[in-house]
């Protein structure tokens, strides 16, 4: 529990270099401790230094604040975000994508030690041609900072939390709402992030634990200083900046509600942050239109925060799978997916190298990747298996019963075809499941309604695409009954028409079920699967 000076405070000066979290405050000739930074100076010391050094035992134990806190003048902060309720423009550069894998994986990435620069992690771009290093700062303040060398670093990174990924997240969409967001600063309250990651639900928090957790978050992606060293593209020149932060905390504001007893207790946070030098040039439209840097934005669902922030603590490979494909779908959608490579996002190459080694390490390891894996199915994300290398036999149970009828007799007629086939879906595994899983694919995920993958066209042109697509579906349009009588004359279950087709179970189901459409390409392979000329 964090303490606060009293009255009887003489402005002796003696505490404030005893603190070692430097929670102690100066304003005017106030003395105040900030509570979201005070911990009773564990870890530094066995007693609080403020209270040993106070000569009139000023420092006393904060107690909580109970009932409401009364509203008090902030400043005006940036507009809401998520305004059409599903989701918001935000910067999608690879130095936002990078960032926010550092912060969700963490010690996952090869980190590596430069003794003359510090602890730094790499990523290679365009085969090696550009690069991207990021470097993990002493302090949240100023243009740069000293950088943490290798056991402070990886203490430093060790404690950080995938919710500040989320956050991170959120600093991107309020910076694509401004124009020139590298000179420009967005303001954002402790209310509108506890909405945005949906704190304000959590009972279990009073508001000075939640505040404490938000600042907390964000001064974690603040801390991120990056080098930038970018070759010519097209028409832009190249270009380089030298160990800029990616995100700057101008300042924190706090702000107070007085009780009876003269305590000052802290009931709000304002942070005024701005982008780093990397906003120049991938979150520039003026430089786009001239062709002198890049504009890339993507859209942010308000639903990811809310499902990462539900999950990190039982599933965070899923989180880590989820805040991954919010950018690699940005790439286009029929991008193939290896298994390897979403095992080392989700869990980590040194976790994945000892499941490779050992068997019992590998069937946890499996087990849970299925696991995650449905999480993502049943949120939205849902996975289309490669049918040549991860045909039905190899898949999750979860996915086999795909096309599993609600109707309980229609269940029922399922099931007992399902007995009469020479290799059912309740058989076990084969033998050699995880060497093939290794080597398998997965071709796309379907994507949730309010995972919008492509920028909007001008009304215009969106009219006239919208016109021609309508009438060449007419002329070719297929009807849900159609393709159920074309199947089975075919004597062709639906998972195996989602097989030849590259679509999931549920894809088709929903198609025979007339719950959609399909596109003008799909109708077409449906049309020359089916042979319905």
């Amino acid at each position: 529990m964090p303490y606060f000076i009293t009255n009887r405070c003489l402005q002796c000066d003696i505490c404030v270099p005893q603190c070692p979290t430097g929670a102690i405050q100066v304003q005017g000739n106030e003395y105040w401790i900030d509570p979201t930074q005070c911990n009773e100076c564990e870890g530094y010391a066995p007693e609080p230094q403020c209270v040993l050094s106070c000569p009139v035992d000023s420092p006393v134990l904060l107690q909580a604040k109970r009932g409401r806190c009364k509203s008090t003048d902030r400043p005006t902060t940036s507009l809401d975000l998520f305004l059409n309720g599903k989701n918001s423009p935000f910067a999608s550069a690879i130095v936002v994508w990078e960032l926010c894998n550092i912060l969700a994986q963490r010690q996952s990435l090869p980190w590596a030690m430069d003794i003359e620069h510090g602890f730094y992690y790499q990523r290679q771009v365009n085969r090696g041609r550009a690069s991207l290093k990021f470097w993990v700062s002493d302090t949240v303040v100023g243009n740069d900072g000293p950088v943490l060398m290798e056991e402070p670093a990886q203490t430093a990174i060790a404690s950080f939390d995938i919710r500040a990924a989320c956050l991170h997240l959120v600093f991107a969409a309020h910076a694509a709402a401004l124009e020139h967001p590298w000179r420009e600063e967005f303001v954002v309250s402790d209310r509108q992030i506890e909405q945005y990651l949906g704190l304000d639900k959590r009972k279990d928090l009073n508001k000075l634990a939640k505040l404490t957790l938000i600042r907390e978050l964000v001064e974690q992606p603040c801390r991120f200083l990056v080098d930038i060293d970018w070759v010519r593209r097209g028409q832009v020149e190249a270009f380089s900046t030298y160990r800029s932060r990616i995100w700057h905390l101008v300042e924190t504001q706090h702000h107070f509600q007085e009780d009876e007893d003269g305590c000052k207790h802290l009931v709000g946070l304002t942070f005024r942050i701005q982008a780093g030098d990397w906003a120049a040039y991938f979150l520039n439209q003026e430089g786009y239109w001239s062709r002198t840097a890049f504009y890339q934005y993507g859209h942010l669902p308000q639903s990811l925060l809310l499902e990462v922030m539900s999950n990190w603590q039982q599933r965070e490979g899923a989180a880590r799978m989820m805040l991954w494909l919010l950018f690699k779908t940005r790439m286009g959608e029929e991008q193939r997916i290896t298994v390897q490579t979403l095992m080392r996002v989700a869990y980590g190459e040194e976790k994945l190298a000892q499941a490779i080694a050992q068997r019992t390490s590998h069937k946890r390891l499996l087990h849970t990747f299925e696991s995650d894996l449905e999480l993502l199915h049943y949120y939205g994300l849902k996975p289309v298996f490669d049918p040549e290398t991860y045909p039905p036999e190899i898949q999750p149970l979860w996915a086999k019963l795909g096309d599993l009828p609600d109707d309980a007799e229609a269940a029922l007629e399922f099931w007992t075809n399902d007995g009469s086939q020479a290799q059912r879906l309740t058989d076990a595994a084969p033998r050699n499941k995880w060497k093939r899983i290794m080597n398998a694919r997965i071709l796309r995920f379907e994507l949730p309604e309010d995972w919008e993958t492509k920028p909007a066209r001008s009304k215009t042109k969106k009219r006239r695409s919208t016109q021609r697509r309508t009438v060449t579906t007419a002329q070719i349009a297929l009807s849900s009954t159609e393709i159920v009588t074309a199947r089975k004359q075919l004597q062709l279950s639906q998972r195996a028409l989602a097989n030849q087709v590259g679509k999931s179970q549920s894809w088709i189901r929903d198609v025979e079920n007339g719950r959609f459409q399909p596109n003008e390409k799909d109708q077409a392979l449906l049309r020359r699967v089916l042979k319905l000329g």
